[in-house]
């Protein structure tokens, strides 16, 4: 039996290479449809494995709630001068502190909206007042140098620590560890001098991405001091004058951080935290809660729509490529309707003949699933490539090996499933009649 198998897979393979065109173009569904699969799961399980990394950065057990502008209205667009008072207030922390106690660690963050200068050169840097837990909560490392500590923070000492991209534009040929910078504008507010203690290694958040969203500034360009020092310094008014209007903005916090105990209470927490806000801020237009934890959320649900589509691509190709399998076999059955009689005159039972044919299908199903894994692994590997050339972003993809193995299967079974009616057919053919076809 075993030799029988082996010189029918020989012929099959032989029977192909007589009619490559043939073979080619009959197998071109199954290809298209492993190359599907592959592709559209490198893409979802890609996007995953993307907001895995955001989720990581931001932390998985993390709730942020931000201040944010309320809406404009159509009056105020038109005013030379304007005074702004929005955002999270310092009670609003009292009272998320008392009133959820299974949070472990609650860091209060002040954007100064300051310019940040050294000598002549000013960068678009954020010079943001916070606690030493703001490293820990949002997986800040540090690169080089140290972080501020509670007692520098409690003596609200002039140190910072740069963000990576801000370290890399305030000193591009120095070191920037005991160099010093300016926070503030003397004609504006008070001016702090801050040396630099500490460097932090880049975040990975890519602009663009839905991490960066979530922030709303790069994390890369932030300069962090102690909150005290911001305080002190500047209070709780950010004054900008431009050419013919006059802003006032009174801002106490721009961001507090919230760090569940566990990640299964993070969604409860926000809507807990949301609630509780809502007592002092109506319809919460100047605030907004986010939780990082939402990014895997809808990088799940993106994965799901990927992997509904691909099912139904594949599918479609797929069967495409079975009716292609089966109609050429029948088109194969006829033609060898003389060679099926020879072999059943010479003793071939049914089942031989219905396994030859069946083991001919599969091996054209099978290689073009061969043909379909090259395909798509060499396009997903590709894609990230072609975009990030044609339109300077970032498509990451990750092929995966079950996508891999179970599509070479599922070809398998369709040479299977869509050569069995041929195979019987041929089986089942008079042998006298046969041998008298021409």
């Amino acid at each position: 039996m075993i030799n029988f198998l082996v010189e029918t897979f020989l012929l099959a393979l032989k029977n192909l290479r007589l009619h490559k065109l043939r073979s080619l173009l009959t197998a071109l569904g199954i290809i298209f449809g492993v190359a599907a699969v592959i592709i559209m799961v490198a893409i979802g399980e890609g996007t995953k494995q993307t907001a895995l990394e955001q989720l990581q950065q931001l932390g998985a057990r993390n709730i942020l709630i931000k201040s944010k502008a309320p809406p404009e209205s159509s009056d105020a667009s038109k005013t030379t001068q304007r005074m702004l008072e929005y955002g999270v207030k310092r009670v609003d922390l009292e009272r998320l502190k008392a009133s959820i106690p299974r949070i472990s660690t609650f860091v209060p963050l002040r954007d100064s909206g300051q310019p940040v200068v050294r000598g002549d050169l000013r960068v678009a840097a954020n010079a943001i007042g916070t606690t030493p837990d703001i490293f820990d909560v949002i997986n800040l490392h540090l690169s080089r140098g140290s972080l501020f500590d509670w007692l520098q923070y409690q003596r609200a000492q002039p140190v910072c620590v740069l963000g990576s991209m801000a370290a890399r534009q305030l000193f591009p040929y120095q070191d920037p560890l005991g160099q010093t910078i300016r926070v503030g504008s003397s004609g504006m507010s008070a001016v702090v001098a801050l040396t630099v203690i500490g460097v932090l290694e880049p975040t990975g958040l890519r602009a663009g991405s839905e991490g960066a969203s979530i922030m709303q500034r790069d994390l890369d360009m932030d300069i962090y001091f102690p909150l005290t020092l911001s305080q002190q310094a500047f209070g709780d008014t950010i004054v900008r004058r431009q050419a013919g209007s006059f802003e006032r903005k009174q801002i106490e916090l721009s961001e507090v951080w919230l760090k569940c105990d566990n990640v299964a209470d993070v969604e409860n927490f926000s809507s807990l935290a949301e609630n509780i806000l809502s007592l002092n801020h109506k319809n919460m237009t100047d605030i907004e809660i986010k939780a990082p934890i939402q990014i895997l959320r809808n990088a799940e649900r993106l994965s799901r729509m990927f992997n509904f589509i691909m099912g139904g691509i594949a599918s479609f190709s797929l069967v495409v490529g079975g009716i292609g399998i089966m109609n050429i076999m029948l088109a194969t059955v006829t033609e060898r309707t003389k060679e099926i009689g020879i072999r059943r005159a010479l003793g071939a039972k049914q089942k031989h003949i219905t396994l030859q044919f069946l083991i001919e299908t599969t091996v054209i199903s099978l290689s073009g699933g061969l043909i379909g894994i090259m395909l798509g692994t060499g396009a997903a590997k590709a894609l990230p490539i072609i975009v990030s050339k044609l339109g300077n972003g970032n498509y990451p993809t990750a092929i995966t090996s079950w996508s891999v193995l179970g599509s070479f299967i599922v070809s398998g079974m369709i040479g299977i499933g869509f050569g069995l009616y041929p195979a019987v057919m041929a089986a089942r053919m008079n042998p006298i009649e046969a041998l008298r076809h021409e």
